[in-house]
């Protein structure tokens, strides 16, 4: 029995909810998005929430139903707040900035890491040192998140690179004497 799938989703106000056989779709005020379901799983809307539910007892259908019901979740969530990330870069000399639809990153390579901004994202820098990402993806927001910190990841013995701003560093004593 799963804990998580057993609780129905709660809709947002605001927010427009389709069933349409495995197709659950949401519509809001930041877009529009959409998942497909497994044939194992049974989605249906009942007094203003989406109930996800198994079709048997099967062991397919028990696993995926907890998973089911986090992403109709994430997608409700998507589309009326969206998600955001922040990401902290530590280092002399170390910034970012955005130009156009490219995330231009100064890391200590020879040359800048320019990143194209996918569609759907929007990529701020309050300051040089602090971006954000926001969307209404969860996946693709946390994908490219962790693309940009592929760029250059926190060394543990001076935290430079980029990590997340809840990301806690285990920090590494260096040589002695």
């Amino acid at each position: 029995m799963s804990r998580i799938g057993k609780h129905p989703v709660p809709i947002p106000a605001g927010v427009d909810v389709t069933v349409n056989g495995q197709q659950v779709s949401a519509k809001g005020k930041l877009g529009e998005l959409s998942v497909v379901l497994i044939d194992d799983i049974l989605a249906k809307l009942e007094d203003g929430k989406v109930v996800v539910s198994p079709r048997s007892d099967t062991r397919r259908a028990r696993i995926m139903w907890g998973t089911s019901r986090t992403l109709v979740n994430n997608l409700l969530v998507g589309v009326s707040k969206g998600y955001t990330v922040n990401l902290e870069i530590n280092g002399v000399g170390y910034r970012a900035a955005v130009q156009g639809a490219e995330l231009v990153l100064q890391l200590g390579y020879s040359h800048d890491v320019k990143y194209p901004i996918p569609e759907g994202i929007t990529i701020k820098t309050e300051k040089p040192t602090l971006v954000s990402i926001s969307g209404r993806d969860r996946r693709q927001v946390g994908q490219v998140a962790a693309e940009i910190r592929s760029f250059r990841k926190p060394e543990p013995y001076k935290g430079k690179g980029i990590k997340y701003d809840t990301e806690v560093l285990l920090r590494k004593e260096g040589k002695k004497k």
